[in-house]
C-alpha cells in the first residue's frame, strides 16, 4: 500500500524523486520503506536497473530515515558519505528500499538501506553518514 502523505514528502523536498517515480510505502523513524518500479529508460543498455538509479533510491530513503531522526532543535542532513555494494540486477517488477537508523548522533546519523527485489532478494547494501545541520 501506497504512503500517500509520505510520497509527497519525497516528492516535495526532492523533486527529482517524482522523476524517477519513487513511491514510498513507510515512514516513521524506525523504518522508511519505498519502491521505484523497473522502466527501461531508467536501465542500461543489458535492461537492468542503473546503478545510479538505485543508489539515488537508497540516498533518498536514508535521507528521509536521518531526517525523521534529528535531534531535537535541528532541522536538516546533507550525506558525506555514501557506500554501495552491489550484488544483482533489477530487469523487472520493483527494486524496494528499507532504511534503518544505526546511529542518530548529535553530529552525524548513519543509516543502512538495503535494496530488495520482488523476489525478496538482496540487491544491494547502503551504508550513508548525513551531517547534522
Amino acid at each position: 500500500m501506497i504512503d500517500a502523505t509520505g510520497t509527497s514528502l519525497f516528492h516535495q523536498t526532492m523533486p527529482f524523486t517524482e522523476r524517477l517515480g519513487i513511491e514510498v510505502l513507510e515512514h516513521r523513524p524506525e523504518l522508511v520503506r519505498s519502491r521505484l518500479a523497473w522502466d527501461e529508460s531508467l536501465c542500461t543498455l543489458g535492461g537492468a536497473l542503473h546503478g545510479g538509479v538505485l543508489m539515488s533510491l537508497a540516498d533518498a530513503t536514508g535521507a528521509v530515515c536521518a531526517f525523521l531522526n534529528l535531534p531535537e532543535g535541528k532541522q536538516a542532513t546533507t550525506t558525506v558519505e555514501s557506500k554501495t555494494n552491489f550484488l544483482r540486477a533489477v530487469r523487472s517488477g520493483y527494486a524496494r528500499a528499507s532504511s534503518t537508523p544505526l546511529h542518530a548522533g548529535r553530529s552525524f546519523i548513519v543509516v543502512e538501506t538495503l535494496i530488495h527485489d520482488d523476489a525478496d532478494k538482496l540487491i544491494a547494501k547502503v551504508t550513508q553518514t548525513q551531517a547534522v545541520l
